[in-house]
């Protein structure tokens, strides 16, 4: 927190004469605002603590809400039965945050794994997920999340901003062990201090082509859907005023998470709807917005690996990963 007007007339008082008012807060600004010490405190204070643990059944009802917020007859129609394997990334559905809303970030975001301010507005940057081929998540188990903090480095922005990167690791444990490794990383930008103006749409261009294809435009129904099952309080998904007013963004921004999935629900359709992938390594690179089309792109396998790419309907790239199978 910035020092008091009382502290400051201390601290003033005490300095010499060549160590002028604007020169102490200069420099008690530099020393608050420095991302790389920030970052560092942050990683060493948090790891410091235990790692963050809960346990949770995995109901029926959240996976049917869940398929149906994608479209997925095949687990929506009815009531999944006890047994029934969580397809890759319905994980997402579980363990929400439980923060109160007054714990809350100012941009409506959890905070449990946030640097301090001024860091505080948060983007989803990607990640990996990691199965384990003879243990599958399954409705009816009691599993637990065992979360910690990997890393935090401070780093700049295409336009010179600093903003600090932090990552975390999720292990899912059943009574089998481990089956699922799920690796995040997050962007922290300094808090908006003056509202910025909406991004201008770009000019449209012909959509890529590619071994397979599959077109999306999503809803703000279904950017609420997901919101609500996931718990994410975040406004840029579903408050057009934030967005626009406050943020920058032309429209609600579709989660990266809900194309993680949409990336994995493809590359299942194309090996088999029950088949599981042994990896995918993703990076989030530009936004998506509801009621602007775009469209995902899955290569050829490879190896045993296939690439896959979103792309909007302005050439941009918007997520890219690789899925491996076991």
């Amino acid at each position: 927190m910035s020092p008091t007007l009382h502290s400051l007339r201390r601290l003033s008082s005490r300095s010499t004469p060549c160590q002028t008012r604007p020169e102490i807060l200069r420099r008690l600004y530099s020393s608050e605002s420095d991302a790389k010490a920030i970052a560092s405190e942050f990683l060493s204070k948090t790891q410091s603590n235990p790692p963050y643990a809960q346990t949770q059944l995995l109901d029926a009802n959240q996976l049917q809400r869940f398929s149906a917020t994608f479209s997925r007859p095949e687990l929506s129609k009815t009531l999944p039965k006890n047994g029934t394997p969580l397809p890759p990334g319905y994980h997402l559905a579980y363990f929400t945050p439980a923060q109160v809303e007054e714990e809350l970030g100012r941009d409506g975001t959890d905070t449990t794994f946030n640097p301090p301010s001024p860091y505080t507005r948060r983007m989803w940057a990607g990640g990996e997920l990691e199965w384990v081929k003879e243990n599958k998540l399954r409705i009816g188990q009691e599993v637990t999340e065992t979360t910690r903090l990997v890393s935090a480095y401070a780093k700049k922005t295409r336009a010179g901003n600093d903003m600090i990167i932090v990552g975390v690791e999720k292990k899912f444990q059943n009574e089998r062990g481990v089956a699922l490794i799920d690796k995040r990383n997050w962007v922290f930008r300094e808090e908006i201090a003056k509202p910025q103006p909406p991004a201008r749409q770009p000019e449209t261009v012909p959509f890529p082509e590619g071994k397979h294809i599959r077109d999306f435009n999503q809803t703000p129904v279904t950017l609420f859907r997901f919101s609500a099952l996931t718990f994410n309080g975040h406004k840029i998904h579903y408050s057009k005023e934030w967005c626009r007013e406050v943020e920058g963004h032309r429209g609600l921004v579709v989660h990266g998470p809900l194309n993680l999935i949409n990336m994995l629900n493809f590359w299942r359709d194309l090996q088999g709807g029950d088949a599981t992938p042994k990896k995918i390594t993703y990076r989030a690179t530009n936004p998506l917005y509801a009621g602007e089309p775009y469209r995902i792109v899955m290569g050829e396998e490879a190896m045993k690996a296939t690439e896959v790419k979103v792309v909007d309907s302005y050439g941009q790239v918007s997520m890219q990963g690789t899925i491996e199978r076991f």
